[in-house]
């Protein structure tokens, strides 16, 4: 016996939402990310439990990537990311905007984007012989 189907979702938290559709990873993250105003919608700033519905339009900023999304489904369990890129469509201006910041910052790398882990022992006599100085 197979379990009934749930009827489509009319509307949901935005917190919830944002977790689900996998651009937090975390609830918590996403409430924080709401409360800094990094997240508008139709335009307008919002607190974690705003209604959303589909056919709302987000405004995401996620360190340096500027989203610009249309709800296109609701769910309110965390499912397979495949599934959870069915719950929104990107706007073409947006994924235009964020190709073009990936291209930028491809030519030109932050300073200090490819020092990873600790510093060598090497390094570590340097700083430590430049922080003498003073």
């Amino acid at each position: 016996m197979a379990a009934p189907e749930k009827p489509p979702l009319a509307s949901l938290r935005i917190d919830k939402w944002l977790w689900a559709a996998r651009f937090y990873k975390t609830r918590s993250l996403a409430t924080a990310a709401i409360h800094a105003g990094h997240i508008k919608l139709n335009g307008h700033s919002v607190k974690p439990a705003s209604v959303l519905r589909p056919g709302d339009t987000l405004d995401l900023a996620i360190g340096d990537a500027l989203w610009t999304i249309r709800v296109s489904s609701l769910n309110d369990q965390r499912r397979p990311a495949s599934e959870a890129q069915q719950l929104y469509a990107e706007t073409a201006e947006s994924s235009a905007r964020r190709s073009a910041m990936k291209e930028i910052q491809r030519f030109s790398p932050t300073p200090g984007s490819d020092l990873r882990g600790r510093p060598t022992k090497k390094a570590r006599r340097l700083i430590r012989g430049f922080n003498e100085g003073f």
